[in-house]
């Protein structure tokens, strides 16, 4: 389907008032949940003696810190301090890119909010080093296209996304994607963009596994979330969702929704647990930004490293932190499983 064009605005009349008052009513309440919605333990396995920890600073704006060294951080293994590496990417380092893009449930209905994608990644092509393939997902995953570097190939495939059926298997979908991007050069960076709504629906692989293929593959991950339950009550307000209204509200629904919400956040739990980053969007403006926040963080992360000294088997937890915590706030890989010798 192509691009969907947006509707134009037209007056509202006083038929319009409930929908709106409806947009006023349970739209903080739905927000919240979402927001709420908390990234719950996993774990990641490794069978490597290196545990790779890319790590991003932020200053108090949200704008990214430059310029800092090994000696500005600390990094604890379970509450141990570790030894560490600072490694710097290379200069002009080619990349490798996995866009994951949602076509089933309601995903076709936020088609018209991601209308900016294929501008945001224009500036990777014009760089001459990047690889991107497309993988559409609903409870199947399909390749669209594999690794090209032919921009044009990459928008007609964006262009032309269809809505799919009414699974969002997400955890199948970014195993999928790792195991494209471990067959690429380790010398290139390896990047999954993740575009979904929060929850998952039908997928058979646990959590814990696509969290140890994203550390195993050295994969950096950027989830773009989109909640389908504010997205409903936006678009219902709005008129663009007609085949989706009821006559006064629908209070099944939205109980519905508001249990959705309390779900586990699928995309924001796997991008914690691997140092990546996870954004919700509800408008263009807001995808289009976020997108620029990809393309701008994509060579801004300190590449730690360490390497545990005789591990204790299982889970354990990491935290990484700035000596002087002024410089600004730290996200980064929260965990790894360590496994016993037996077991390697």
């Amino acid at each position: 389907m192509r691009w969907m064009k947006c509707c134009r605005r037209k007056r509202l009349n006083t038929t319009a008032r409930p929908a709106r008052l409806l947009v006023a009513l349970f739209l903080p309440i739905l927000f919240s949940f979402v927001i709420s919605a908390s990234a719950q333990d996993t774990t990641l396995r490794t069978r490597s003696n290196l545990v790779l920890v890319p790590t991003l600073v932020k200053d108090g704006q949200g704008g990214i810190v430059y310029g800092l060294h090994a000696d500005d951080f600390v990094l604890e293994d379970n509450g141990v301090p570790q030894p560490l590496r600072l490694d710097e990417a290379p200069e002009g380092q080619p990349i490798s890119l996995v866009v994951a893009i949602q076509r089933g449930r309601r995903a076709a209905y936020e088609f018209p909010r991601m209308q900016g994608l294929r501008t945001t990644l224009s500036p990777l092509f014009a760089a001459g080093a990047a690889r991107v393939a497309i993988v559409e997902f609903d409870s199947h995953v399909d390749l669209t296209r594999n690794f090209s570097t032919d921009e044009s190939l990459i928008d007609a495939d964006l262009t032309n996304l269809q809505p799919g059926d009414n699974g969002a298997a997400i955890l199948e979908a970014v195993a999928y994607s790792i195991k494209l991007l471990r067959d690429e050069a380790e010398d290139r960076q390896r990047v999954l963009l993740l575009i979904s709504e929060n929850h998952d629906h039908g997928s058979r692989v646990k959590i814990d596994n696509a969290v140890a293929a994203i550390g195993q593959s050295n994969t950096v991950m950027y989830a773009l979330a989109f909640s389908p339950g504010i997205s409903n009550i936006l678009d219902t307000g709005r008129g663009v969702n007609k085949d989706e209204m009821h006559q006064g509200v629908n209070f099944l629904d939205l109980a519905y929704r508001t249990g959705q919400a309390m779900r586990r956040n699928i995309p924001s739990t796997v991008a914690a647990m691997t140092g990546g980053e996870y954004e919700l969007f509800t408008t263009r403006k807001k995808f289009e930004v976020r997108m620029n926040d990809f393309t701008n963080h994509l060579h801004s992360r300190y590449l730690l490293s360490f390497a545990p000294k005789d591990p204790q088997p299982g889970l354990h937890q990491l935290r990484v932190r700035l000596k002087d915590a002024a410089n600004g706030s730290v996200l980064a890989r929260t965990s790894y499983w360590a496994e016993s010798q037996e077991q390697k």
